[in-house]
Formats: structure tokens, C-alpha cells, sequence
């Protein structure tokens, strides 16, 4: 098992747009070709807008999805990858709203838990405001294997064939 780390600030407003985080659900046969066409054609540009687009998706363990330059880091363990965490949290403490998530010690006890997380193969999401309107999002997801979607492949590795067989 290995770790990927994900880092994304952006618009709160940009996040919540919920639609553009889920991968979309294959639409059902339809007896009209014309309909169809259309429902599946639809089905792929959405498809494609999720793959390319660097908002976080709902589902953690779906960043293994997005393109390899989203990666922001990649560890063979998982104390290395809390501690990029923790140097993430760190660098950005200072803009945390509310005030109580800036301390130092609740940060170093957070880091702690996260580490165990890792070492049993599960995937950590945070998300801190930075000053409105402005959003950070931090993950770190397992891979190979992925505890939640076993079947994930590591990023960019027949990502867009896998969507296909969903």
C-alpha cells in the first residue's frame, strides 16, 4: 500500500457546487435511439468534466480518478504521509476560521489520529475555511489497494477505461 496526497483552495462557492464533485450515474436504456444518444453523450461530457476538473470529488477515494498532476505528493508511509498533512495544516493554521482550529496541540492531536487512519488503510478528508470566500481541502487517499473502491486504479492509470466499465 502506498498514500497520495491532494491539496486544493479555491472558492467555497466552486466547492459546493455538489454536481461537479460525483461522478455521474450511467443513464438507463432507452427505447428512443434519438433520447438515448443524447442521455449518453450527455453522460460523457459530464463524465469528462469530473476527471479533468481539480475540485475535490464527494467521494475521497475517487481522486485516484483525476489526472496525476492533481497529485501533490506520494509515500510509501503512512507517518510520511500525515506529516505532509501536518505541514500542510501548519502553513495554513494561520488563516483557519474558526480561531480554535489554529492551535498547535489540537493540530499535533489530529495528525496523530490521521496517522492511524492511514496505517489501517483508510483515506483522510479535511476542509478548513481560509477567510471567506475562500476554501482548503486536504486529502490523503490510499492506494493499491483502495479500502473503499478496491477496483481504483493508481492515478492516471486507465482511469478514463475504468469510468467506462462503472
Amino acid at each position: 500500500m502506498h498514500f497520495h496526497g491532494y491539496q486544493w483552495v479555491g472558492e467555497k462557492s466552486e466547492f459546493d457546487r455538489e454536481s461537479r464533485r460525483r461522478l455521474p450515474v450511467e443513464p438507463w436504456p432507452s427505447t428512443d435511439a434519438v433520447a438515448g444518444a443524447e442521455r449518453s453523450e450527455a453522460y460523457h461530457v459530464l463524465t469528462e468534466e469530473f476527471l479533468n476538473s481539480p475540485v475535490p470529488p464527494v467521494e475521497v477515494a475517487l481522486w485516484l480518478l483525476k489526472p496525476a498532476e492533481l497529485v501533490s505528493g506520494s509515500w510509501e508511509r503512512a507517518d510520511d504521509a500525515a506529516g505532509w498533512l501536518g505541514a500542510r495544516l501548519a502553513a495554513y493554521a494561520p488563516r483557519f476560521e474558526p480561531d480554535a482550529d489554529r492551535s498547535p496541540a489540537h493540530l499535533r492531536g489530529l495528525v496523530g489520529r490521521l496517522t492511524g487512519t492511514l496505517q489501517h488503510g483508510g483515506d483522510v478528508s479535511l476542509g478548513y475555511y481560509l477567510g471567506t470566500p475562500v476554501f482548503l481541502s486536504l486529502a490523503v487517499v490510499a492506494c493499491s489497494p483502495e479500502r473503499a473502491e478496491a477496483g481504483l486504479p493508481c492515478p492516471a492509470k486507465g482511469a478514463a477505461a475504468l469510468v467506462a466499465d462503472r
